[in-house]
Order: structure tokens, then C-alpha cells, then sequence
């Protein structure tokens, strides 16, 4: 795999400060020092100084902070929002848009996610742009059509040529916090798809693109899901939370 693997670890709305430096002391004791995976990690706001302190005190090169979440104003009237700039001076290099949640439970258009990948570019943070079909429309059979529609969405408003700083996320909702997961075969069919894509209107890019899977990856399914052509790494939810599944998956790679 010529492209860098990364693993992106997705806390979502869990910890406290004494589990933050539990699970952080762990990974940063087993993968800071890692050549050939980059780890990042995406604590709740709160966590955010926390977490940057920690990998700083441990001089841990290849492990990043990233957000879950941010607005698309970078400053003003929104009274509980946090901006892209407030999450660069933090230490974030990464920030999650269009995560299946926000979508679902908070309203996220496709429009709102192009706008936020927009925000987090203009900032200097890499937007990990996550997509995902629903079981019942993987059951229609449109999940071409929905990847589609919702990577169009970001093209449009950014272009092709913002993907050489981004990161991609296939996310199919039925498999997130599940415990089903895609199989390695329907996990790469998708992953070429979006591959494919993007190389329609730009080979370069298509090439290094990293395209991460998340959806119930676990440290038994890791590496066979890691080892297909276009699966670049993963997106983890729940095993993040256990340092002992989490540095497993990481060491899959």
C-alpha cells in the first residue's frame, strides 16, 4: 500500500479526564513511535487540551488530535458552536464532517457537510469526509447512488482538488455500533467506487487518496478488511474506547 494507513479513533460522547489518561497513556506507550501507521484520536471538546497535552508530553510524532464536529462560521453570534480556527489552536489536524450521526439525529444536509468540509479546509485542518448508505437503501440497491450523491455534494461546492488534503470515510449506517459489519468484499466495492470516482476527474488524486472503513471494526475483522486494495485504514468507534482493541486494530495495519 503506497499510501500512508491512518486509523482515526472516534470517542463520540464518552470519557472523563481520568479515563482520558488511562486510554491515552496506552496508546501513546504502544504507537507513538510508529514509521508506518499514523493514529488519530477524537475526543469530545472538553478532552481536546487534555489529549493535546498528553501526546506533546510524550513527544508522540505519529499520533494526531481530531474533532468530531465544527461549525461553518469561523466566528460571531452561535452561541455553541466551535469553530475550525478554535480547533487548529487546540493542536487539531483533523476534523470529522458528515458523520452518519450528525447526519441522522442533528439534520446534517449534504449541502451543511460541503460547507462544513469547506470551513475545516480554510482553516488548515483536513476534513475526514465520512459517506454511508442506510440498510434499507443497501437493500434497494442505490448505494452507489447515495455514495454518490453525497460525495458530489463536497465536489461541487470545493472540487476535485480539495480531496489532496482530505480523507474519506465509507461508514454504511447499518454497520455502525451494530456489531455487523461489511464484509471485506462489499467494504472494497464500495471503497473502488469512491476510488473510481475521483479518478474520473483526477487520477493523481485519486491514487493517494486515503479512504478509511468504519463500521463496527474490531481487532478479529482488522486485517482482513485492511488487507483490500482500497481500504486505507479505519474509522473507529467503540474499540477506540479499549486500548487494548483499539492499539490491535492500529497494529493490523
Amino acid at each position: 500500500m503506497s499510501r500512508q494507513p491512518l486509523v482515526a479513533g472516534n470517542w463520540k460522547l464518552h470519557g472523563n479526564k481520568s479515563m482520558v489518561r488511562g486510554l491515552m497513556d496506552s496508546i501513546l506507550a504502544a504507537v507513538a513511535e510508529s514509521d508506518t501507521t499514523e493514529v488519530a484520536v477524537m475526543p469530545p471538546y472538553p478532552f481536546l487540551a487534555q489529549v493535546q497535552e498528553l501526546i506533546a508530553g510524550a513527544g508522540a510524532t505519529g499520533v494526531r488530535l481530531g474533532a468530531q464536529n465544527l461549525s461553518i462560521h469561523d466566528e460571531g453570534a452561535y452561541t455553541g458552536e466551535v469553530s475550525a480556527g478554535m480547533l487548529v489552536e487546540f493542536g487539531c489536524q483533523y476534523v470529522l464532517t458528515g458523520h452518519s450521526e450528525r447526519r441522522a439525529l442533528f439534520g446534517e444536509t449534504d449541502q451543511m457537510v460541503a460547507d462544513k468540509f469547506v470551513a475545516a479546509q480554510r482553516a488548515g485542518l483536513q476534513p475526514v469526509l465520512c459517506l454511508g448508505e442506510t440498510l434499507e437503501q443497501r437493500e434497494d440497491g442505490i448505494t452507489e447512488a447515495v455514495i454518490g450523491r453525497q460525495l458530489d455534494a463536497v465536489i461541487t461546492q470545493s472540487g476535485v482538488a480539495a480531496f489532496a488534503d482530505a480523507v474519506v470515510a465509507y461508514e454504511p449506517v447499518w454497520a455502525i455500533g451494530t456489531g455487523k459489519t461489511a464484509s471485506p468484499e462489499q467494504a472494497q466495492e464500495v471503497h473502488a467506487f469512491i476510488r473510481r470516482t475521483i479518478a474520473d476527474m483526477d487520477a493523481k488524486i485519486a491514487g493517494s487518496l486515503r479512504i478509511l472503513y468504519g463500521g463496527s471494526v474490531k481487532p478479529d475483522n482488522a486485517a482482513d478488511l485492511f488487507n483490500q486494495e482500497d481500504i486505507d485504514g479505519g474509522l473507529i468507534g467503540g474499540a477506540a474506547l479499549k486500548a487494548t482493541d483499539f492499539i490491535s486494530i492500529c497494529k493490523a495495519l
